[in-house]
């Protein structure tokens, strides 16, 4: 158990949801609750170890009756299991870290914004990967290889997202960046993706969306950051799937219906993988 970190467990409604009740971290001052997804037959394979994607928002994920947006989810464990059994995607764990509500703002933003505050995202990316991974990979039997580990969310889950990707590329090869809120503080994001590309020669695989029905400020913020990060190398479908949703919305049924395409392309199966090449 890692200094400060004594979250209680609790069963989900389906007993490969597991839920940790309360977890510190030594970087932020609020306790946050995260939800554990076990693939189909974790526990009948006991010297395999999975890929894991860890997802911004967690309270939104699994269950209706714990989504801030009541009664609508991502709906991730159905779409998971599906896409799993077909053959589609590699099994993998899906963390969930919930969001903490009021400062949710702070914790996924880069810099401040002059009215709205935020830029705390520098002390999240350290929750995340001096507190919570080690702590999970201490839990549950995940690998460790960044190419085996991910990162996801949608609105600014998508911003910090790309912002924490970008920044430790050692530890995250695949982002899912769902409807990401690239306007924040005058799209400071988009300068942001060039000065890192620069930095490292490491391009984590990137699912980029946004819906149609988002608005036209939306679309073409989203359209731009696809852009940019082709001119710093991310090639399409290789490195870099973007995707103008139809009909999508900026709510939970949309990222929702997105769970399963983006699952695909990020952890496809060993012989999807070898069928697309």
């Amino acid at each position: 158990m890692h200094e400060g970190i004594q979250p209680t467990i609790h069963e989900a409604k389906h007993p490969r949801l597991q839920v940790h009740r309360a977890f510190r971290s030594r970087y932020l001052p609020d306790a946050r609750d995260v939800t554990v997804y076990l693939p189909p037959h974790y526990d009948e394979q006991p010297g395999r170890l999975y890929p894991v994607l860890y997802l911004h928002d967690g309270q939104n994920l699994f269950e209706a009756e714990s989504s801030l947006v009541r009664g609508r989810s991502w709906r991730v464990r159905e779409h998971a299991d599906g896409a799993i059994e077909s053959g589609e995607v590699e099994p993998l764990v899906i963390v969930g870290i919930h969001n903490t509500g009021a400062r949710r703002l702070a914790e996924y933003t880069h810099e401040p914004h002059g009215q709205m505050g935020g830029g705390e995202a520098d002390a999240y990316g350290a929750l995340l990967t001096r507190d919570l991974m080690p702590w999970i990979q201490d839990q549950y039997r995940v690998r460790t290889d960044r190419d085996a580990v991910g990162l996801g969310g949608s609105s600014l889950g998508g911003l910090v997202t790309l912002y924490l990707g970008l920044r430790y590329p050692q530890f995250f090869g695949r982002l899912a960046v769902l409807s990401p809120s690239v306007w924040w503080n005058q799209r400071s994001i988009l300068g942001y993706v060039g000065k890192q590309a620069g930095a490292s020669g490491e391009r984590p695989l990137i699912w980029l969306d946004v819906g149609d029905g988002e608005g036209q400020h939306a679309v073409r913020d989203v359209a731009q950051l696809a852009q940019q990060l082709m001119m710093h190398g991310w090639r399409p479908e290789e490195a870099l799937h973007f995707e103008e949703i139809q009909g999508g919305m900026h709510d939970e049924e949309s990222w929702s219906a997105r769970v399963r395409p983006m699952l695909r392309f990020l952890f496809p199966a060993q012989n999807a993988r070898s069928a697309s090449r």
